[in-house]
C-alpha cells in the first residue's frame, strides 16, 4: 500500500453529467429480447431478463439522442463506436466541469491542472485536450489523461489532483468519464450478459484546492492483486472491447477491499466505527453486500451507495464521484470521516480518506 501524505488540498465541488436517454431495465430487456433474440440462446435470454429483473437497479443512462438509437447499437462497427464515444465523453466531461466550476465558485481562468479518467474508449490526443476549448482553459493548463484504471479510476485521478494542488497550490479539475455503452457486446458469454444489464453511461468532475472550503484529504491509498488480473478486465476481440467479470468477483472484493481499508485507517489511528460517511463504488449488489459484511458496515452507510446504483447502475470510474457528490450535498460536518473506496481492473483497489 502506497499512502500520500496529508496536505491541504481540499474537494471543493463535486458534480455530476449523463446522457439524456434513460432507460428502465424492463424495457431494455426488451428491447434485448425483440432486436438479439437470434443471437442469444433461450437459456441466456432467460438469464438476462433474472439479472435485469434484479430491484438493485431500476433505471441506466446510455449515450444516445433517444431511446430508439439504443438498438442501433447492434450494428455498431468499431469506428461508429469510437467516434460515439468520443462525442459523448467530452460534452459529458464539459457539462459535469461546468457545474463543479460553479459550484467551487472558480472560472477557466483559475484552473491549472486537468486529469481526465476513462476506460471505455481510446483517442489520441487523449479527452483532456478535447475539453480545452469547450471549457476555455489556458493552452499551458497542466494535462494529464489516464486509461486503463477500470471502475477505480477516479480515484488516482484525484490522486494526481491533489499532487498538483499541493506542489503548485493551483486549483486542478479531475474529471472522470466512461461510456460504458461503446463496450456492450451481445453474446451468451454470463460475463457479457451481466454486463450488459450492469453498466450505464455518465461523468463527474471535482475541484481540488486549497483555497477554498470543502473535505480535505487526509489519506490516499491503493493496491493492486495482479494474480487476479483475469477476474476483471476489458480484452480486445475483433478490435473491440469486451468486458470480463468473474462470477467469483464479489467474494473476492468482499475478501480484499475490507482488509485494504482497515489498514488505511489503522495508518492514521482510525477504524471503521470512526468513519461517518462512505462511498463504496457501487460495482453491483453482491458486491457491495460483500464489502458491507467485511466491514461491518450498517444499511445506512450504503444507502448512498445503493441509491446510486438504483438509479444510474454500474457507470464505471465515475460512480464514487456520483455517491460523494450526494454526501457532500448533505455535508460533512466538521472533524467527520468520509471514506471512498473505488475497485476495478487490474485487480485494483483505492482509497481515499477526507474530513470535514
Amino acid at each position: 500500500m502506497q499512502e500520500l501524505r496529508q496536505s491541504n488540498a481540499r474537494i471543493a465541488a463535486v458534480a455530476t453529467a449523463n446522457p439524456q436517454t434513460k432507460i428502465d431495465q424492463q424495457r431494455a430487456a426488451d428491447l434485448i429480447e425483440e432486436h438479439y433474440g437470434d443471437v442469444l440462446k433461450p437459456r441466456s435470454l432467460e438469464i438476462m431478463r433474472k439479472v435485469m429483473s434484479h430491484p438493485s437497479i431500476r433505471t441506466r443512462h446510455i449515450a444516445v439522442d433517444n431511446v430508439r438509437d439504443v438498438v442501433r447499437l447492434k450494428d455498431e462497427d468499431p469506428d461508429q463506436r469510437m467516434e460515439r464515444f468520443t462525442r459523448w465523453a467530452t460534452d459529458l466531461s464539459v457539462g459535469a466541469a461546468k457545474k463543479a466550476m460553479v459550484r467551487a465558485g472558480v472560472t477557466a481562468r483559475d484552473i491549472t491542472g486537468l486529469v481526465v479518467n476513462t476506460c471505455t474508449g481510446y483517442v489520441c490526443p487523449g479527452i483532456a485536450t478535447y475539453l480545452i476549448e469547450p471549457l476555455g482553459l489556458s493552452p499551458d493548463v497542466k494535462l494529464y489523461d489516464l486509461v486503463g484504471a477500470g471502475c477505480g479510476g477516479a480515484l488516482p485521478g484525484l490522486q494526481i489532483a491533489q499532487g498538483l494542488c499541493e506542489r503548485d497550490g493551483g486549483i486542478v479539475l479531475a474529471v472522470a468519464v466512461e461510456i460504458c455503452s461503446a463496450t456492450y457486446q451481445m453474446g451468451d458469454d454470463v460475463s457479457l450478459i451481466v454486463s450488459n444489464a450492469l453498466f450505464g453511461d455518465g461523468a463527474a468532475a471535482a475541484i481540488v484546492s486549497d483555497r477554498h472550503d470543502g473535505p480535505v484529504f487526509i489519506a490516499s491509498a491503493s493496491r493492486f492483486f495482479p494474480a487476479n488480473r483475469n477476474d476483471v478486465r476489458y480484452v480486445y476481440k475483433h478490435g473491440q472491447l469486451h468486458n470480463v467479470l468473474s462470477p467469483a468477483l464479489p467474494k473476492i472484493i468482499g475478501e480484499m477491499a475490507p482488509p485494504f481499508v482497515t489498514s488505511m485507517l489503522e495508518a492514521r489511528g482510525l477504524a471503521v466505527p470512526d468513519v461517518s460517511h462512505w462511498a463504496i463504488h457501487a460495482g453491483g449488489e453482491k458486491i457491495l453486500a460483500e464489502v458491507q459484511k467485511g466491514l461491518g458496515l450498517t444499511d445506512a452507510h450504503l444507502a448512498v451507495s445503493r441509491r446510486v446504483l438504483e438509479q444510474y447502475g454500474n457507470m464505471s470510474s465515475p460512480t464514487v464521484l456520483f455517491e460523494l457528490e450526494r454526501i457532500l450535498d448533505k455535508g460533512i460536518a466538521p472533524g467527520r470521516y468520509c471514506c471512498v473506496v473505488g475497485f476495478g481492473a487490474g485487480l485494483s483497489i483505492y482509497g481515499l480518506l477526507l474530513k470535514g
